[in-house]
């Protein structure tokens, strides 16, 4: 694996957590019982802890990145060779 396809790797392993740990832990104004006020989103998180919740992305990224990176180094399983007209 080269460094920039462990990036590359990363990034959307990055992504992919971020979007699934989003979700965890929100309240909406509508649930908490709180108006919103003129324009707000009853649906919108009151307290959505972004800070936390990129940093527990960031951890759970690297532990799988770390673990692809094993497999890939061991060679339990390899990716495919990139096509000889792209070299």
């Amino acid at each position: 694996m080269t460094v920039f396809t462990g990036i590359a790797i990363y990034f959307t392993i990055w992504w992919t957590v971020l979007f699934s740990i989003l979700p965890l832990g929100v309240t909406s104004h509508a649930e908490a019982g709180i108006d919103p006020g003129d324009g707000g989103d009853p649906g919108a998180p009151v307290d959505p802890k972004l800070k936390r919740k990129f940093m527990t992305t960031t951890m759970i990224a690297t532990v799988l990145w770390v673990i692809l990176a094993l497999v890939l180094h061991f060679k339990l399983i390899q990716l495919p060779d990139v096509p000889r007209s792209w070299r």
